[in-house]
């Protein structure tokens, strides 16, 4: 975990993904993300790629299904890095990017289908999240 800051206004501590090297530097060099999610199924940047991709070729059930194995595969290892429910992930801290991507997907992914709620949803926990993240993303 990087250097700690202070938040002055007292709420939770940004919480920072752990790096899982391996995986960044296959997708980095161009390694299939099926390839990646299935030797890495824990590693939300995989999955997220995924969501990307079929969303771009057409297929909406199928980025909500990868986007949403994304983001609960980000949840397990946010709560296992101490975080709580709420609170900062930064976007800044690049091992984050996996589980803000698939979140901003399954936002993406639920609106298409018409679960507005659900985008809706995905849209303030994303902007709640990381501002930055809810920025580029958009």
């Amino acid at each position: 975990m990087g250097a700690m800051t202070h938040n002055l206004l007292g709420g939770p501590p940004p919480t920072e993904l752990p790096e899982n090297v391996e995986a960044r530097e296959a997708l980095d060099s161009g390694v299939d993300p099926v390839e990646v999610a299935a030797r890495f199924p824990e590693y939300p940047d995989a999955w997220a790629r995924l969501a990307d991709r079929a969303f771009d070729g057409g297929n909406v059930i199928e980025s909500y299904a990868y986007a949403r194995t994304g983001y609960h595969r980000g949840l397990d290892q946010l709560r296992r890095a101490g975080w709580k429910g709420h609170g900062p992930i930064p976007w800044e801290h690049a091992p984050n990017r996996g589980f803000l991507t698939a979140l901003h997907a399954l936002g993406r992914a639920a609106g298409a289908i018409g679960e507005d709620h659900e985008a809706e949803r995905c849209k303030t926990f994303l902007r709640d999240s990381s501002a930055a993240a809810a920025e580029a993303l958009s």
